[in-house]
């Protein structure tokens, strides 16, 4: 019964491959591929001249069925644009009807954004939740995050460089000031890894960037919180002094590292309230 191999291919760096990736690539009669474009640049370099056919998101199911029909006859290997396929990419939905088959699915290992984070980040010790790519929509986006704060363990999620801004301040927002590792472009010619915290990348990466990022945020400082009367009496006094709520929130946020948005709408209830009142 013919094999559909699931292939790590590099996420930046073509050296990042290994032999035994090369052998399937060079011995399956068709690759399905994320980006063929991409793939192609791979199989160039090493001089492999095997049949390539597109497979993503937006392929229509008649391509499905056409990869499902080709291992019915021979091998076929999957591949992402980069790294290993079914982490945040359409490869999943290959695996399981292949598997449902009963076509035996095999992975070939190989590099991975994912890990590759996790392992310089230096935040992550008993396991962490990978989140992917979070919801476009700034709503969903920050409902998603609300639902993850009291997780106690560190976080992880891909981003475009479009929405990275836009992103990072949502998570200082609702997770409150953690420590964050962004990697960006990783093992490629601009490689970055910046080390600091979830406010301070909110307040110096508001401006666009190119490139692909990995973020991995780390758990909330263990300072135990403070008591709401705390909490209450710091706003009214921010409040006393002239701040409007939001930078009232702000800065007891900064203080305290608690998500913002918490503090911004206990701002607004005080304000409500006479919050100079003692």
């Amino acid at each position: 019964m013919a094999t559909l191999y699931v292939v790590g291919t590099p996420i930046g760096n073509l050296a990042d491959i290994t032999m035994r990736a090369l052998d399937v690539l060079r011995s399956v009669p068709l690759i399905a591929a994320e980006d063929t474009r991409r793939t192609r640049i791979l199989l160039q370099h090493y001089g492999i001249n095997t049949r390539l056919v597109s497979y993503h998101e937006h392929s229509p199911p008649s391509r499905l069925a056409e990869i499902l029909d080709a291992l019915t006859h021979h091998d076929v290997a999957l591949v992402t644009d980069a790294g290993m396929p079914g982490i945040a990419d359409p490869g999943q939905e290959l695996v399981n009807a292949a598997a449902e088959r009963g076509f035996p699915v095999v992975p070939i290992p190989g590099p991975s954004a994912l890990t590759a984070a996790v392992s310089v980040s230096g935040l992550v010790s008993d396991g962490f939740v990978f989140l992917g790519f979070l919801p476009r929509t700034a709503q969903a986006r920050r409902a998603r995050l609300r639902q993850l704060a009291a997780l106690p363990y560190p976080l992880v999620l891909y981003e475009a460089p479009h929405r990275l801004a836009a992103t990072l301040a949502d998570l200082a927002n609702e997770l409150g000031d953690r420590p964050v590792v962004i990697c960006r472009e990783l093992t490629k010619v601009h490689e970055e890894i910046t080390r600091t915290t979830l406010q301070h990348a909110t307040m110096h990466l508001a401006t666009p960037v190119k490139g692909e990022f990995v973020l991995v945020i780390g758990l909330a400082n263990s300072t135990p919180e403070p008591s709401d009367d705390e909490l209450i009496s710091r706003l009214r006094a921010a409040l006393a002094a002239g701040h409007p709520p939001s930078t009232a929130a702000r800065l007891i946020a900064t203080e305290t590292g608690l998500p913002r948005n918490r503090l911004y709408r206990l701002a607004l209830t005080l304000q409500g309230h006479g919050q100079t009142e003692s």
